[in-house]
């Protein structure tokens, strides 16, 4: 039996102090319940839905319920939330 293979975990992590389309990304796959899009692809096996317009995340199934969560196609990381994010180098 072949083990599965593990999640790359990150080297480092940072906190932006300003809002960033990479900070969104991020945000929005927190709010889910995943670190980036690296866990996301790992668990669910595919890409996230994006929206057309800006290639933001559009749907994301949540981590925890399986529930689905939707996102608007304009940024929704408020700028009190922009440092509760975390940016994972690897």
């Amino acid at each position: 039996m072949a083990a599965a293979a593990a999640v790359a975990q990150p080297k480092s992590m940072s906190r932006p102090k300003h809002w960033s389309e990479e900070v969104e990304e991020a945000y929005r796959f927190q709010v889910a319940g995943y670190r980036d899009i690296k866990e996301y692809q790992h668990i669910k096996g595919q890409d996230p839905d994006r929206w057309q317009q800006n290639g933001y995340v559009k749907k994301l199934q949540r981590k925890q319920d399986k529930c689905f969560y939707y996102f608007d196609k304009r940024s929704e990381c408020a700028d009190k939330d922009v440092n509760k994010c975390k940016l994972y180098m690897y």
